[in-house]
């Protein structure tokens, strides 16, 4: 399923240069096969936007050849954005109205920075649920992401994020939850997925509101869950979208808090995603670091390079599976007009015939 450029949004051509399949606009209109159109909702703050928006639109480009995808990104208004960022969402994403008005077939949704204790005091709040309690009604499905879900799961479930004792960091093993689940069909059934959160909803929160988690791991918590139906909205609290050096570049990030003392404790490894070697090299550059500042001269160079160079990427493939899966799913089930939410005769109380099925067969479902 390959990327439409349909408009002079940057990402397409980076993505390009970088071997990514991307097919012009005027290609794409003469291949004769039906098309997905997908929402993007950007939340990201000015220095992730970009780079979010590469990581969501690559996963979606990632997945089977079936169909052409075009990408609509889209922000908020309640969003801090510095005026080379409001000129850049000006002049290539869409406007909320826009979307309305044309229709999408599925809904990305990306977490975001907050400075308040609830996120119903963001001032991004009431932006951004118009444009959820519109999806449920118009769109086939959406998926959210890490401080989207836990918006949404507040908005439509009552289910209160619970802080925790310090930072959920890393890369960690994951399980398959739910036997048989079409969004998990093909997927190994161990996995890893990088998480980086403050706040956790729990398994016994999502279960007690009637929502099916699908993935889970013993340290990391629940990464994936469905709602009530089990697909008009997926819940991600892990970032399979992540780059290999992601994590890495928020270390860098919390290590010159640090170091230029915004922040009092060294920042710990992120965990089972540095190597030996890595860990080795950071430790070096933070000795040198410290040396350097006691003694009033320059700070070295942060070893990027080295420690690139050592990492491994052990969730994207599992990442693209679901997304296609996911997408897949919005292909076969998707009105023909992309304003309509589902084609005649789906159930959009159970799209996927899921409920129906298990009350025909109590033995099927999470296993």
């Amino acid at each position: 399923m390959p990327l439409v450029q349909h408009s002079r949004l940057p990402t397409f051509e980076r993505l390009r240069d970088t071997g990514h399949e991307v097919l012009s606009l005027e290609r794409a209109t003469h291949q004769d096969i039906r098309e997905l159109h997908v929402g993007f909702l950007n939340m990201m703050p000015d220095a992730a936007l970009q780079a979010t928006e590469r990581q969501f639109i690559r996963l979606v480009g990632g997945c089977n050849r079936i169909a052409q995808f075009y990408v609509y990104p889209f922000s908020l208004e309640g969003l801090p954005r510095s005026p080379e960022t409001r000129d850049y969402i000006s002049r290539y994403y869409s406007s909320f109205e826009e979307i309305k008005a044309s229709g999408i077939d599925a809904l990305i949704i990306t977490g975001a920075n907050v400075a308040t204790p609830s996120l119903d005091q963001e001032p991004f709040w009431e932006p951004l649920m118009e444009v959820v309690d519109w999806a449920r009604d118009n769109v086939a499905s959406t998926l959210c992401s890490c401080l989207a879900t836990h918006a949404v799961l507040k908005r439509f479930y009552g289910i209160e994020r619970q802080p925790m004792p310090q930072k959920k960091w890393g890369v960690f093993s994951h399980q398959t939850a739910y036997d048989g689940h079409p969004l998990l069909r093909g997927i190994n059934t161990r996995f890893d997925v990088p998480h980086s959160r403050y706040n956790d909803i729990s398994r016994e929160q999502l279960e007690t509101a009637g929502l099916s988690v699908l993935v889970e791991s013993e340290e990391g918590g629940v990464h994936m869950a469905v709602s009530q139906d089990h697909f008009r909205t997926v819940f991600f609290q892990g970032h399979p979208e992540y780059d290999i050096n992601s994590l890495l570049k928020e270390y860098k990030r919390e290590v010159y808090r640090y170091l230029t003392g915004e922040v009092k404790k060294s920042p710990p490894f992120p965990q089972h995603y540095f190597p030996e070697s890595a860990k080795a090299a950071l430790d070096r550059f933070m000795a040198q670091a410290r040396t350097a500042l006691q003694n009033d001269r320059p700070m070295p160079e942060f070893n990027d390079q080295e420690v690139s160079s050592v990492l491994d990427n052990t969730w994207g493939d599992t990442g693209r599976s679901i997304i296609s899966n996911w997408l897949g799913l919005v292909y076969q089930l998707t009105n023909l007009d992309r304003r309509l939410q589902y084609m005649d005769g789906v159930d959009r109380g159970d799209p996927l015939g899921m409920i129906s099925m298990q009350k025909e067969d109590p033995g099927s479902g999470p296993g």
